[in-house]
């Protein structure tokens, strides 16, 4: 437990922001889970519609990516290592389709 006011009010502070970035790491995870069932779905089937929506799935993936790096909840190589993840999986079946 804190022993003086100003450490009691830092750690206030911690578990306010500690809730904050979590509801961010949530909101990347769920979105990125998204993405991967979408692109599940366009390599059973690949249609137009099922691109466009992988490609929706992923921009969406990217800026909550690029938020949560700005904010400083993801630390800037995290986020790029994320991103790159998302890209490295659509990748092979984008130039197998060309």
């Amino acid at each position: 437990m804190a022993n003086t006011k100003s450490a009691l009010k830092r750690a206030q502070i911690a578990e306010r922001n500690r809730l904050r970035n979590k509801t961010y790491k949530s909101a990347v995870k769920t979105l990125m889970k998204k993405y991967h069932y979408a692109v599940e779905v366009y390599t059973a089937n690949p249609t137009p519609e099922s691109e466009q929506a992988v490609q929706a799935r992923m921009s969406e993936a990217y800026s909550k990516i690029d938020k949560a790096v700005k904010r400083g909840i993801l630390h800037p190589n995290n986020g790029a290592r994320k991103k790159s993840q998302l890209a490295h999986r659509l990748k092979p079946l984008t130039q197998t389709a060309q």
